[in-house]
């Protein structure tokens, strides 16, 4: 099977913490796109399932009921500061077009919606692994957009490190196992010079 040619890629961007992953999994594409839609689809309800249960008339109401309202501002601000984000990461890294486009609803079907309205032959996910809740909301939008996207669906790999970034947890137990080593040893070290107590 040969190597597809993507003209149209979209890329469904969920915040800024993925932007390493999106990044390196665009630049390591085997057909650099001409164009890049970069999407971010807002969760009108935070990270309530309510929006799951409401139908297409009821999320309508829902949108038009949010607008012009400070949270609905917050949102758009995020948004935006997230897409700007990417889009400059994305150009520096060779993109030749990037729109943005900003939607609000259920994450997976604006992403199908959005990549039948703009032609995209592949679509890039650039959700990152969740714990708890956020874990099932996130692999329920990725395996929803899986099993219904009409077009190959990537999700961003995480670039491959020979090794892992120290945190402070790491620096405190190296420092806590040295200190101890080196107690050991000193006392040790006394009761060999001393022999043995009486």
């Amino acid at each position: 099977m040969g190597k597809m040619k993507v003209n149209r890629l979209l890329i469904a961007v969920d915040d800024a913490r993925t932007s390493k992953e999106v990044i390196f999994t665009f630049m390591n594409l085997v057909w650099k796109p001409v164009s890049v839609i970069l999407l971010h689809v807002e969760r009108l309800q935070g990270r309530s399932l309510m929006i799951d249960m409401l139908g297409e008339a009821e999320l309508s109401t829902l949108k038009e009921s949010l607008k012009g309202t400070e949270h609905k501002e917050a949102l758009d601000e995020k948004a935006e500061k997230i897409l700007a984000c990417y889009k400059e990461e994305l150009e520096k890294s060779g993109a030749l077009s990037v729109t943005t486009v900003i939607r609000a609803g259920r994450p997976a079907d604006e992403i199908l919606k959005v990549a039948d309205e703009k032609n995209a032959d592949q679509i890039l996910l650039g959700y990152k692994e969740q714990k708890g809740f956020n874990r099932f909301l996130t692999g329920s939008v990725v395996r929803d957009v899986q099993k219904n996207a009409k077009v190959p669906v990537l999700l961003a790999s995480r670039p491959f490190m020979c090794e892992e970034p120290y945190s402070w947890k790491d620096a405190f137990a190296a420092v806590t196992v040295t200190t101890v080593i080196v107690l050991a040893m000193f006392l040790l070290g006394v009761i060999f010079q001393r022999g043995p107590i009486h």
